[in-house]
């Protein structure tokens, strides 16, 4: 089981590409798994959860002024960036909304391994996921309202409740169930990370074919928006922390936490409140982020 565990996390980026070509050259097989997206994401959440400790929540409060910079630099650059670059590149309004879904939401787990891989501080990265996490339900909802209300009409409360549903509530039963267990479920807490890679391999490859004929259309200036969106992101993160004065292991850490994104949560959005297309930038954001975060870790360690 250990090797077995140790092989899916360790190729987690093989897992993502191939089985993301798989379901664009063989769309009738994973295309049933689009329904399943808010129960993967629940499943990964329901993960991150019973992974979180007390002394998680305590470092909240020690470090008010990174987190507070990191909070606000996941919420205001990122949906602002989306937001100019549907209008550059003027994107049709359902690609638009997923490029914005992207956006507005909060942080992705995968932040923190990047984050020790880059050197950065863990401790604050995982208290920037869990913060921006918590705030998602008002914020992604309200923010993607905001930038792309004037376009399509936006479900502020069908999104909040789903995002209650599939983040917080998953969130809260794993930390539940991590104080009642406690030391009776460590070998559990061992291949979270594998059911989770599993979770968004499986989440990728349901969006790729279920916009395969879409990708050979629009996929290129998809994937173009979504590089940029992402480079911007950890590009800004980090120039905004220089300019609060932070040291170099908080700008890395910002930086990742701003450019990285639940992109899972914004699939899950997509599917289940706008249509089918809108899910393409998040799947392919899934993708790319794991690619330039990979990068940015190897460049941070040698240098």
């Amino acid at each position: 089981m250990t090797n077995l565990t140790h092989i899916i996390e360790k190729y987690f980026l093989v897992w993502i590409v191939v089985f993301s070509l798989c379901g664009y050259h063989f769309p009738a097989i994973f295309k049933g798994l689009v329904a399943y997206i808010p129960l993967f994401l629940g499943i990964i959440m329901f993960g991150m959860g019973i992974t979180l400790e007390f002394s998680d929540f305590v470092h909240i409060v020690k470090i008010p002024g990174a987190l507070i910079a990191g909070v606000i630099g996941q919420f205001f650059i990122m949906p602002l960036v989306a937001y100019l670059l549907c209008i550059v590149f003027q994107l049709p309004p359902m690609l638009a909304i997923g490029v914005i879904l992207v956006g507005t939401c909060p942080g992705g787990t995968a932040s923190n391994v990047i984050t020790y891989l880059s050197k950065g501080d863990v401790a604050l990265s995982v208290a920037l996921t869990t913060t921006t996490t918590l705030v998602s339900p008002l914020a992604t909802p309200l923010l993607t309202y905001l930038y792309a209300g004037t376009w399509i009409q936006v479900p502020v409360i069908p999104m909040l409740v789903s995002i209650l549903q599939v983040i917080i509530i998953p969130i809260v039963l794993g930390i539940t169930i991590r104080y009642a267990f406690k030391e009776k479920i460590k070998t559990i807490i061992t291949i979270l990370p594998s059911v989770s890679v599993v979770a968004i391999v499986t989440i990728v490859a349901g969006i790729t074919a279920g916009n395969a004929l879409a990708l050979k259309t629009v996929g290129l200036l998809v994937i173009g928006v979504v590089m940029v969106h992402n480079v911007l992101g950890l590009i800004m993160g980090y120039l905004a922390s220089w300019l609060f004065g932070f040291d170099e292991k908080t700008r890395r850490t910002i930086a990742i936490e701003v450019g990285m994104q639940n992109s899972g949560l914004a699939v899950s959005l997509a599917v289940t409140h706008f249509e089918a297309i809108s899910a393409l930038p998040g799947a392919l954001f899934s993708i790319w982020h794991n690619i330039s975060g990979s990068f940015i870790a190897w460049w941070w360690r040698r240098h």
